[in-house]
């Protein structure tokens, strides 16, 4: 369970990396850690501002305050879960930056996590594909599409200072939930293995939780993770047990019982990776192995 202690540097700009300061947004619980990660990239007159966070008027205050003076060139969003992508519409309308980075995505969650409903509000003025690049003073942001945790996952890599930014895609403190529907692990794995293959990262700044200072061997561990979750899966099923509220209670000992549904998610995303590849087949809600 994320700390909610009042020792946390809520509300200030804290200097994490050259060009990268972090402001921390008072929205802790289970799923954000100590609270969603916002940054500001630049030191210039220019500078972007990374994952603007819920739309809480404390966390924008600090925001517009860390910005000071410099211009804003881009208000960039790795997806848009509630307590990522809401702030982008009022510090727009009080910076008159544009919205650039993810595209828009709105569905209806059947998933367990009140906070990660998908933001309504959000509308880009650009959405930044695959390679593509903003600029400003001394800093570039390129998008590194990330589809997983959400279809509309993007990362972002500052090509100066090797950091990449990568919402909530890698957290150095919990693996991501991915859940079904719109959560897909066989794009999840895709995209670990993407970011693995990319030497030029350095660092990775999350939106929740430490910076990541070996990024590529984190990502290896987390590919063997859910490789691991895979086997696990298929074992549950071998013993007699088909329902996932059956497997989640064995697989997941030790862990809060109150993130048992978010870990069922993350099952079901495998169940369905696991089916498309013909390894097992459902009836209803009932699994078994397909060979």
């Amino acid at each position: 369970m994320a700390a909610q202690s009042e020792d946390r540097p809520y509300t200030l700009a804290d200097p994490v990396a050259p060009l990268v300061r972090r402001v921390l947004a008072r929205n802790p619980s289970p799923f954000t850690y100590t609270g969603t990660q916002s940054y500001i990239v630049g030191d210039g007159e220019s500078v972007a501002v990374i994952d603007p966070g819920p739309d809480d008027a404390e966390h924008l205050n600090a925001l517009v305050g860390a910005i000071g003076d410099a211009r804003v060139a881009a208000i960039c969003c790795t997806h848009t879960h509630r307590d990522h992508s809401p702030a982008a519409a009022p510090l727009a309308g009080i910076t008159g930056a544009p919205v650039i980075g993810c595209a828009p995505l709105t569905l209806e969650d059947d998933g367990p996590r009140a906070d990660a409903a998908f933001d309504p509000g959000y509308r880009p003025d650009r959405v930044l594909g695959d390679g593509e690049a903003i600029t400003g003073d001394g800093w570039t942001l390129v998008g590194v599409e990330t589809p997983g945790h959400t279809s509309n996952h993007v990362c972002f890599a500052l090509p100066e200072s090797g950091a990449l930014f990568t919402g909530d895609h890698v957290m150095g403190w919990s693996t991501s939930v991915v859940s079904p529907p719109d959560g897909d692990m066989a794009a999840y794995m895709a995209s670990l293995t993407k970011l693995y293959e990319r030497e030029e990262d350095r660092i990775y700044f999350p939106a929740h939780g430490p910076a990541v200072e070996k990024p590529r061997q984190l990502v290896r561990g987390m590919i063997g993770h859910r490789k691991q979750r895979e086997r696990q899966i298929l074992r549950q099923i071998g013993e007699g047990r088909r329902l996932i509220t059956e497997m989640v209670p064995h697989m997941y000992k030790g862990v809060d019982e109150r993130l048992w549904p978010a870990a069922g998610r993350s099952v079901l995303a495998h169940l369905i990776d696991l089916e498309q590849r013909g390894e097992v087949a459902r009836s209803d809600h009932e699994w078994r192995i397909a060979r």
